[in-house]
């Protein structure tokens, strides 16, 4: 699992997300999203057009950048994500809780 992290100057963050999230790879990159978390004012884009498969413990990475962004009137895009993934999202709701773009 691989994350790129890359803060632009007008108050977005671009995460690019490569590989398979996990959970191995979710506790790996816990700390980034933390981070991110803290820093969720503005508009986070979860890139996962590389991102070959998510577990509950990545979704759960996801839900958390999400609440924090909300208590910090931000707002979470997730962009490109494969039909397998999709799948999954829509499986447990959170085509409901994501703005997803493609």
């Amino acid at each position: 699992m691989e994350i790129k992290i890359n803060k632009k100057d007008n108050g977005v963050t671009y995460v690019k997300l490569t590989g398979r999230l996990d959970t191995p790879a979710a506790q790996e990159v816990a700390e980034d999203v933390t981070a991110l978390s803290e820093e969720a004012s503005g508009t986070i884009i979860l890139d996962c057009s590389e991102l070959a498969y998510i577990s509950s413990s990545g979704l759960r990475l996801f839900l958390t950048l999400r609440k924090a962004a909300a208590n910090k009137g931000g707002n979470v895009i997730v962009k490109s994500i494969s039909d397998d993934i999709r799948q999954v999202f829509m499986m447990t709701g959170f085509l409901n809780l994501f703005q997803i773009e493609d």
